[in-house]
């Protein structure tokens, strides 16, 4: 019988970073179970995504042969966020019907105008965030932007790249995916307009609103893809201050996993390591409506994510 286990990275008594993997409560080191292996980096998580065909089966004979005695408690593990850092962060806009529906409305309030039905483009549409500037893990603070009233909460589902990648087919976008993890794509909404530049191409900051220190928690681990019985059908929620926002799930986006890899493999490489954030559902403090929707100090944010696990931060002041 498969015993299953996540990849994760965790800080070590020497305060290094090492890879490990959880087999039930268990943190089992990951680097020594490479001794011998010729051409794998094993010193980190980025290391063994690199080379994820001949890694998953030798983690997983070493899940197999587990003991509940070896490596240390999780209680006892300081984690880090599981990759330290991706080479690239993909993150999916406007991809769930549910946020578009409930943008919509929220114009139509500020407007006063019936707003367009919601349509499939042909295309996804995705924006980079930062990566070793923004990541960090699960019980970590997310420092809130000085120059923001308007934090943002939005639960993604993380696809991490496990195979060079380019021109893929939909048909066989699932053969490059390692796993999944999960993604708070934190968004100052009010650094979105440089309103100085009204009526020109440079008025969306989309850097400003999406790229700034801790912007991007992620965790707690990865998820092997072999553990996820159906990724077109993973629940995912968030709840601020135990409060559930966000309640959905992946069948709901408007472009699938695998029509985002597609794509995204058409414009460039993907590599090992990469994250795709595949959207957002609907939930956003910006599309509720309601006063003081937006995340303060103090502030605990916890997402959900089905077959991987649960990511919480607390937002301290920047």
């Amino acid at each position: 019988m498969t015993t299953e286990y996540r990849l994760l990275s965790y800080r070590d008594q020497n305060g290094i970073a090492r890879p490990g993997i959880l087999v039930n409560d268990r943190v089992l080191p990951a680097t020594p179970l490479f001794e011998g292996a010729k051409g794998i980096d094993a010193a980190s998580v980025l290391g063994l995504l690199q080379h994820w065909g001949e890694a998953h089966p030798r983690l997983q004979a070493a899940a197999d042969k587990a003991k509940p005695t070896d490596g240390k408690a999780l209680s006892d593990i300081s984690l880090l966020a599981p990759i330290l850092y991706p080479g690239a962060i993909y993150c999916a806009g406007a991809n769930y019907w549910d946020h578009m529906k409930e943008m919509a409305e929220r114009q139509k309030r500020l407007s006063g105008k019936e707003q367009p039905e919601p349509k499939k483009a042909k295309l996804p549409w995705f924006f980079i965030k930062t990566s070793a500037h923004s990541v960090i893990g699960t019980g970590v603070d997310a420092r809130i932007p000085a120059n923001s009233q308007k934090l943002d909460w939005e639960a993604e589902i993380g696809v991490v790249i496990g195979k060079t990648a380019r021109n893929i087919s939909v048909e066989r976008a699932f053969d490059v995916v390692a796993g999944y993890t999960c993604v708070n794509d934190l968004s100052a909404r009010d650094l979105m307009m440089q309103a100085d530049r009204a009526g020109t191409g440079m008025h969306l900051d989309w850097l400003g609103q999406k790229c700034f220190d801790d912007a991007a928690p992620m965790g707690p681990w990865i998820t092997p893809a072999a553990y996820v019985k159906d990724p077109n059908d993973m629940s995912l929620k968030l709840w601020v201050n135990d409060v559930l926002k966000q309640n959905s799930n992946s069948a709901n986006m408007i472009h699938g996993i695998a029509e985002q890899i597609s794509a995204l493999s058409q414009q460039l490489t993907l590599r090992p390591g990469d994250v795709i954030a595949t959207g957002t559902p609907a939930g956003v403090g910006a599309g509720r409506g309601e006063s003081g929707e937006f995340l303060k100090a103090g502030d605990e944010v916890k997402i959900e994510v089905q077959y991987v696990g649960t990511l919480v931060n607390r937002m301290v002041a920047g």
